[in-house]
């Protein structure tokens, strides 16, 4: 007996009350019955011409919609190349009628194997409102993107919002498309309350990195753009989310820490109090004259074009050690030449060490 014949027929009020899942599986099996003859019956028949036939309309009808398809696309190009102002527009509208040429086509090649229009309704009710879901949540990207980066909102703070946004999109948007399928999701998350215990403590690790995230981007330790040492390792925050953060090294190497990680270690942030001062070690011999040796360091640092002249450089002396008299050649970086720190350093140690020559002044060596 079919889905659609019997007491459970689809004119029976008892067929309204039968999730939709099980009304579709009801459907394909009554369409395989069609095609292949009854599964119940021990002598079954299978008619390969009407198989065939079927195959090769749903190929047609297939190519059909492939076709206006690429029809639309070409159009939306053409038209992003004559209006400016629609190419920023292009990618979502062409993920859009990439998404609804696919749902219209696989109803179609449902509704082929005689899959009823009801059904096929209500699966396009679910597949529509999906993609509804999807689109209000770009568009309330786009607007937040245009709303708070005018009004200096941090970005990361920004990324907050952009993230919790997207949880309640998608969670609300699951329990109404799963609720058009008979399914409803609160209902299974109460009867699976214990098994989601467990899946808590087995997942702890998850929920520890989503929870230090979301301290992380309410405390605002480092922002966006800032270059930190988190650790052992230092680079520009490139990106924070609820899971971890993402790190851009010095050798353009994309480096991800938990956030449960980088809350519990130390946060050293290079560029939050704007410029940065760096000091350059430089050990002379007992016999050189101290003067003379920061006279040659500062004459280096001032022909430097990336370091400050206000505040000036300074040379500071550190230590009488047992082999050396030990200086440092303190200079202060700008924040948008922190990132060439070690480099800077690296030129002016080299210059440093051939100023010091040329003024006869000796590094000594143990």
């Amino acid at each position: 007996m079919s889905a659609a014949e019997g007491p459970l027929g689809q004119d029976s009020p008892l067929w309204r009350d039968v999730p939709l899942w099980q009304r579709v599986l009801g459907e394909v099996r009554s369409s395989l019955a069609r095609t292949f003859g009854s599964f119940d019956e021990p002598g079954m028949s299978v008619d390969y011409s009407d198989l065939l036939t079927q195959l090769a309309v749903s190929g047609l009808v297939l190519l059909l919609f492939w076709l206006v398809y690429a029809l639309l696309s070409w159009l939306l190009s053409a038209f992003g190349r004559r209006f400016g102002a629609l190419r920023e527009l292009l990618a979502p509208l062409r993920t859009g009628l990439r998404y609804v040429t696919a749902l219209f086509a696989t109803l179609a090649v449902l509704e082929g194997f005689g899959v009823s229009g009801t059904l096929l309704g209500n699966l396009g009710v679910a597949a529509l409102l999906a993609f509804g879901f999807y689109l209000a949540w770009l568009l309330l990207n786009r607007l937040l993107s245009r709303t708070l980066r005018p009004r200096g909102f941090d970005r990361s703070l920004e990324q907050l919002v952009r993230n919790v946004l997207t949880v309640f999109v998608v969670v609300f948007g699951l329990v109404t498309v799963l609720g058009q399928f008979g399914i409803q999701l609160l209902s299974i998350i109460t009867t699976l309350g214990v098994v989601g215990i467990a899946v808590g403590f087995a997942a702890q690790d998850t929920l520890s990195n989503f929870i230090s995230g979301i301290t992380l981007l309410l405390e605002r330790p480092f922002r966006i753009g800032d270059w930190v040492t988190l650790g052992t390792r230092t680079g520009r925050v490139e990106r924070i989310t609820l899971r971890t953060t993402r790190l851009v090294t010095r050798d353009n190497v994309i480096v991800s820490l938990p956030n449960a990680k980088v809350a519990s270690d130390e946060i050293v942030n290079l560029t939050a109090a704007g410029r940065l001062r760096v000091g350059v070690p430089v050990g002379v011999a007992y016999r050189s004259s101290a003067r003379s040796a920061r006279e040659a360091m500062l004459r280096v640092a001032a022909a430097h074009p990336q370091v400050l002249a206000e505040p000036p450089p300074q040379v500071l002396m550190r230590e009488l050690a047992d082999s050396s008299v030990n200086l440092e050649l303190l200079y202060w970086l700008a924040p948008e030449d922190i990132a060439r720190q070690p480099g800077v350093s690296a030129a002016l140690l080299e210059g440093v060490k051939e100023a010091l020559d040329e003024a006869g002044i000796e590094i000594p060596f143990p």
